[in-house]
């Protein structure tokens, strides 16, 4: 291992430039030590961050130290940063290593955004990448969790990943150089030690090139997995279709999707739905519509053909809207918009076939009449069946509401009686006939539900 190799790889991932200003993340072991010395040596522009999480007492006040003399040597900013680990540990609920993790890159973030700073560059080398995909097979993962470390992954770079540790060891040896020992990372207590001391070293003895063979694996995953994605992503831009404010899809389309479980997966765990509901979802497509589905963010409804998947909002006022009695004219916005008219009048008045338009007996309202949502029990003659109560749980089948059209309709009644399923039909014992000697029409011009 030199500096070419260093440079060469640098260049064929396009890293970075020579001109980028890189922020070093330095612990102060052999691998982050050496990966300092390599940048000096190459004359790449870089500082240096070390993070002291407090949890070796004295050594890691010796670890800061080490490093920020080092920094001093190589004539190169240095930043520093104690952090109470253990404490955030416990507060978030987490392990110490991964509140560890996230101070960490939480905190390079902030200086390299503060310090004008292109990358942040961490010294994970290609045993790190087998120990990582070890990991995750053993503890059972997607394809996703077999790509490894990515090499580059927005502002973090990895430039050592061309080497191991091995070669880190035969470099920092030949070029004398001092790091600091973690006597933790010998402890087999922890996964991650016991594969790197117990499991590579007994694979390595079967195949010498295991840790080769297994990276460029990685890399080739990693690079099927991209194309898998891509052929994702494109079926759904397809399968999606917008209707409103709500995303369908067709039930058919997505039954016919071989196999189906990664296309369905794709699909809805962008809403938030997680594995075991996405296979619950599945699992209903061929049963009766109406079944709902909750996200954090989305509902989701099978419909009869179809899913719909809509976005959560806060739950709509439940209030009852009062109208008074007027003379002329009257409008209202909330909880839809609707302009009432009263016509003295019938003749020569012709009644609109429109849902949206509702013609009204006048003198058979009581006032005030009232706007409220439908609830369970709820039922009103339709128009053209005088003698025939129907409830709205039925009329709602009969008419193929979906769930969110059910939740969305509104009532006009005039006193204990429904006049008016706003949008969709009066009731017959209010129609406007021959008799009628004053008419209330009223006009619904826009069906947007307020709060």
């Amino acid at each position: 291992m030199n500096i070419s190799d260093l440079l060469r790889f640098i260049e064929s991932r396009n890293l970075f430039s020579r001109t980028d200003n890189i922020l070093l993340a330095v612990s102060g072991g052999i691998d982050s030590v050496v990966m300092a010395y390599m940048f000096h040596k190459a004359g790449f522009h870089f500082a240096v961050a070390h993070c002291n999480f407090g949890l070796r007492g004295v050594e890691s006040q010796e670890d800061d130290a080490f490093v920020r003399i080092l920094a001093h040597k190589m004539h190169v900013p240095f930043f520093s940063e104690k952090f109470d680990t253990e404490n955030v540990a416990a507060r978030r609920k987490i392990s110490i290593q991964m509140a560890a993790r996230d101070l960490r890159y939480d905190w390079f973030e902030k200086i390299r955004q503060n310090n004008g700073f292109l990358y942040v560059a961490t010294a994970h080398h290609l045993d790190d990448q087998v120990e990582t995909f070890l990991i995750n097979l053993i503890r059972g993962t997607g394809i996703s969790g077999l790509h490894g470390i990515p090499v580059k992954h927005q502002t973090i770079i990895r430039p050592m990943m061309f080497t191991c540790r091995q070669d880190i060891e035969q470099y920092a040896k030949f070029n004398k150089i001092s790091y600091r020992t973690d006597q933790s990372n010998n402890e087999t207590k922890y996964l991650r030690n016991k594969i790197r001391h117990q499991l590579i070293p007994l694979l390595g003895s079967i195949n010498p090139e295991f840790s080769r063979g297994l990276t460029e694996t990685v890399r080739k995953l990693s690079e099927f997995e991209q194309i898998g994605n891509k052929t994702l992503e494109d079926w759904c831009c397809h399968a999606l279709k917008t209707s409103g404010t709500d995303q369908t899809v067709d039930i058919k389309l997505l039954l016919n999707t071989c196999p189906v479980e990664p296309f369905a997966w794709a699909l809805f765990s962008p809403f938030g739905f997680n594995e075991t509901q996405v296979m619950n979802i599945l699992g209903c497509l061929d049963k009766e519509s109406g079944k709902v589905f909750n996200s954090a963010s989305h509902r989701l409804v099978k419909d009869r053909q179809r899913i719909v998947i809509s976005k959560l909002e806060g739950k709509i006022a439940e209030r009852i809207v009062k109208i008074s009695l007027f003379k002329n004219f009257k409008t209202i916005k909330s909880p839809l918009q609707l302009t009432f008219k009263r016509i003295g009048s019938i003749q020569p008045y012709e009644i609109p076939a429109s849902d949206s338009i509702a013609s009204l007996d006048f003198d058979k309202l009581q006032f005030p009449l009232t706007i409220r949502r439908w609830q369970p029990g709820d039922a009103f003659y339709p128009l053209g069946m005088k003698r025939k109560k129907k409830k709205l749980s039925d009329f709602f089948i009969d008419q193929k509401f979906s769930l969110k059209e059910k939740e969305q309709t509104c009532l006009l009644c005039s006193g204990h009686d429904i006049v008016w399923i706003i949008g969709h039909r009066i009731d017959h014992r209010y129609r406007v006939t021959s008799a009628t000697a004053e008419i209330l029409r009223i006009v619904m011009t826009d069906f947007i539900l307020t709060s």
